[in-house]
């Protein structure tokens, strides 16, 4: 009746039908979908002064200062994280402290805990009911483009060539002499 003291080894019935369960509560992802979604993560104990750049999604728990690019991945900056950069990515979800500039070419979304203070551009921008924002937002199709082919620090922008105008030199004005009026009579 009882195999399990006569074996030494656990009935393997109840196992299959468990097994199941457990894999049903995680969604199944097949490897190459799981390998393009997994992010990096800089951890609430990593500070990192200097450029970050890189090929993948990331996630930002901790502190990073100068500029971070990611020109066709998403960047989240979770709650604990802290970054003071200017950050140009395709994607940009906030949920910690972010001041600096944001460039996102896809869009950028400002969760209701965060705190962002700097400039957003992007073709769509988000600020949740109780996020903290303090800066301009431009929302311009071609604006988001325009930042990932000029992802580098900010700079003043080239000066445009144009063609040479003529300097019109303001003339003084000339002080009127009071007029004079003439009458009929001779004096």
């Amino acid at each position: 009746m009882f195999e399990i003291g006569k074996k030494g080894a656990p009935d393997p019935g109840p196992r299959p039908e468990s097994s199941p369960a457990r894999t049903e509560s995680s969604p199944p992802r097949s490897s190459s979908a799981m390998s393009s979604r997994e992010a990096a993560v800089i951890g609430p104990s990593i500070h990192i002064d200097g450029d970050v750049r890189g090929e993948e999604d990331l996630l930002i728990e901790g502190e990073v200062s100068g500029t971070v690019q990611l020109k066709n991945n998403s960047l989240t900056i979770g709650p604990n994280g802290k970054v003071h950069a200017d950050v140009y990515a395709h994607s940009i979800y906030v949920d910690g402290h972010l001041e600096g500039d944001c460039y996102g070419s896809e869009r950028v979304n400002v969760r209701k805990s965060a705190t962002v203070r700097g400039n957003i551009t992007s073709p769509r921008v988000s600020l949740e009911d109780g996020a903290k924002f303090k800066g301009a937002i431009e929302m311009d199709p071609q604006a988001g483009q325009n930042a990932n082919r000029s992802a580098q620090p900010k700079s003043a922008p080239p000066p445009q060539p144009q063609a040479a105008k003529p300097v019109v030199q303001p003339q003084p004005a000339k002080p009127e002499a009071p007029a004079v009026v003439k009458s009929g009579a001779a004096s």
